[in-house]
């Protein structure tokens, strides 16, 4: 029912900035709240960050507190994470996800509808 597409992934040096982007079709995202999980290279996917459905709620992962910031422009549907202060341990393959969500909550927890993932690269 939502179709997930991310852009934005690519290479960067250490210390810089970059901004992924999520692209919804298929239902407006005002009714979902969104996550961006991301996944190392023999690691576990893990949790970054959440947005609630209406942008008024978001959590973070203590990992990139303070470094990244997950935002949305609904009338665009569209979902964006800006990375800064980019570390080589954030070097992932970074993925943008989607719930449904009847309240404006922020959830680490289970999301249904998962976009294909795109490589961030940080060097040192």
């Amino acid at each position: 029912q939502v179709q997930l597409i991310e852009s934005g992934g690519g290479l960067v040096q250490a210390g810089g900035s970059l901004r992924l982007s999520c692209a919804a079709s298929g239902r407006t995202l005002s009714s979902y709240a969104m996550g961006w999980f991301r996944q190392a290279p023999g690691k576990e996917r893990d949790f970054v960050t959440s947005i609630s459905r209406l942008g008024g709620r978001k959590i973070y992962s203590d990992s990139v507190k303070g470094r990244f910031t997950i935002s949305r422009d609904n009338a665009k549907n569209t979902v964006y994470l800006q990375m800064n202060s980019l570390k080589p341990d954030d070097t992932a393959v970074y993925y943008c996800a989607a719930v449904f969500s009847s309240l404006d909550i922020a959830t680490s927890g289970e999301y249904t509808y998962w976009g294909q993932g795109t490589q961030v690269t940080v060097s040192s």
